[in-house]
């Protein structure tokens, strides 16, 4: 339900309902019951694949093209790169069949607890072999975190981390959160931002065409160990914030 609330969100923000949004909208809701169950079977049957996020991930970034949505995917990793932790920028629900397109193999994501909540997507989500996170309780955080990077360096792994903590709508980059540095020093891996074009207010359910989104690798950090977290987290984003207005003006 909380899904289905969203969605309806989403769809009056643009405004009305038209015919085009409603078509879209079912085929959505339908995608949705469907690769759910399709995926729960899949996890059942070999459950925490090291690659079901990424086909997962895959299958909902096809979403992209029903909603009329292009994506370019540059300098993305190859299939044996080394671990590392990934730092994305995180904007919107649309997210979920856009920047989704661009999760490597052998990642998982760490995500709020809640999510397994939702209908047939949180299950999925945590029997793919995400990581599940309570934000409100720090002390269960922290062993999160530790969790992460055991998972990293004991089954060669990477991490998707969405390092805002929350959506940004339309806000900009907002600052990181030092959870995923935290993570990748731990795990002793690099940090590799990966960067989406804005999508606030660009996307309308109504419209066929919603041009291209582009999404960039960047090149992996290496955290310096006896430096500030916090300064670093400060340095990636403006990294990251300064290659968004890069890719905001292709």
């Amino acid at each position: 339900m909380r899904y289905t609330a969203r969605v309806y969100y989403i769809c009056h923000f643009y405004g009305d309902f038209h015919l085009l949004a409603v078509i879209r909208l079912f085929l959505i809701a339908l995608f949705i019951l469907m690769s759910g169950l399709v995926g729960l079977l899949m996890c059942i049957l070999v459950p925490f694949h090291p690659n079901h996020v990424h086909r997962c991930a895959t299958w909902y970034s096809q979403v992209a093209k029903l909603l009329g949505i292009k994506l370019e995917i540059n300098n993305a990793p190859r299939s044996d790169s080394q671990s590392v932790v990934y730092v994305a920028n995180h904007q919107n629900s649309y997210d979920i069949f856009t920047i989704t397109g661009a999760v490597p193999k052998r990642t998982v994501s760490i995500g709020k607890k809640s999510l397994k909540w939702i209908p047939f997507f949180g299950q999925l989500y945590w029997l793919s072999g995400n990581i599940l996170i309570d934000r409100k309780n720090k002390t269960k955080a922290v062993g999160t975190i530790s969790k992460a990077a055991n998972k990293i360096k004991q089954k060669n792994l990477s991490v998707w981390m969405f390092a805002e903590g929350t959506r940004s709508y339309g806000r900009g980059l907002l600052p990181l959160k030092t959870g995923a540095f935290h993570t990748a020093l731990q795990a002793d891996v690099p940090v590799v931002p990966v960067c989406m074009s804005t999508t606030h207010k660009k996307i309308n359910l109504n419209r066929w065409d919603n041009g291209t989104i582009y999404i960039e690798f960047l090149d992996p950090i290496i955290l310096n160990k006896d430096a500030s977290v916090r300064k670093q987290a400060n340095e990636v984003h403006a990294i990251m914030d300064s290659k968004i207005k890069q890719l905001d003006a292709l």
